[in-house]
């Protein structure tokens, strides 16, 4: 194989849940792709539909020329209406027709990670119109097929995978993003540190710090005396910081402690998905 070293644990997870993904649809009757998923606004359908599209613009391939219809409550903003593109244009496709589609794009990805012999630092296209990396681009494919095999889970009553390889990917994704939520959106104050505890599939420690000029950074090492603790599940963490449910909806299963004005504002802002 071609693939440079650094990009295959990222293959390797979008393998793990795109295969999940296939497993979970094939079986379903026309109905079942009809049901809602925690993803606003979107069925099962349009979630598959969602996971085709970016795996094809990742092939290269052109965006659908298509309009979309105006009363899409939850097409609130630019990224949202570049995303619903690639669902709307298949919300009539049959369930044959998804799981064909769905089929042969994964050949075609197979096939394209096969002959991958580019670096990671090249520049690829990215959604509305930016470019990033060839590494950041398969890890942030790897990190949404697993979010959306979760939400599949989760629509379809099939638990499973919270360990899995995209799993992992997803823990460093979100961490990565902690330091900006409790920082900058949730103002945690200079000089304060604050400890999520997290229990489950995945287990992990860390400390998001605050620095004298409110800048943020994680570590692994624990706080004497922190500002904050937040104590929950890995499922729920996730949940959270991937704006699947809000923190009152789950309050039974996050405990708390320290400064409740900042653990309040943290838990506000704990989504940083789009």
């Amino acid at each position: 194989m071609s693939l440079h070293p650094s990009l295959q644990s990222y293959a390797d997870a979008w393998t793990h849940s795109i295969d999940a993904i296939t497993e979970l649809v094939q079986p379903l009757v026309e109905g079942e792709w009809n049901r809602r998923t925690p993803c606003p606004g979107w069925s099962v359908r349009d979630l598959v539909s969602h996971v085709i599209g970016l795996d094809c613009e990742m092939l290269g391939d052109p965006r659908p020329i298509h309009t979309l219809p105006r009363d899409l409550y939850h097409v609130t903003n630019e990224h949202q209406r570049y995303m619903e593109m690639q669902v709307d244009v298949r919300r009539h496709h049959t369930a044959p027709e998804m799981t064909s589609e769905l089929e042969y794009t994964i050949i075609r990805r197979n096939r394209q990670l096969r002959n991958e012999n580019r670096q990671p630092d090249t520049k690829v296209r990215a959604p509305l119109g930016t470019e990033v990396t060839l590494e950041h681009a398969m890890r942030n494919r790897a990190f949404d097929v697993w979010v959306h095999e979760q939400d599949l889970r989760a629509a379809l009553g099939r638990p499973g995978n919270l360990d899995s390889p995209g799993a992992h990917i997803t823990r460093d994704v979100l961490l990565s993003a902690l330091p900006k939520v409790v920082a900058k959106d949730a103002g945690a104050p200079p000089n304060s540190a604050v400890v999520f505890d997290i229990h489950g599939p995945i287990e992990f420690l860390r400390t998001v710090r605050v620095d004298a000029d409110g800048h943020g950074s994680i570590d692994g090492a624990p706080s004497l005396g922190p500002t904050a603790t937040l104590a929950l599940d890995w499922e729920t963490f996730v949940r959270l910081a991937c704006g699947r449910v809000h923190a009152d909806a789950v309050s039974d299963r996050i405990k708390t402690e320290g400064d409740p004005e900042l653990t309040a504002a943290i838990l506000r802002n704990f989504a940083v998905t789009p």
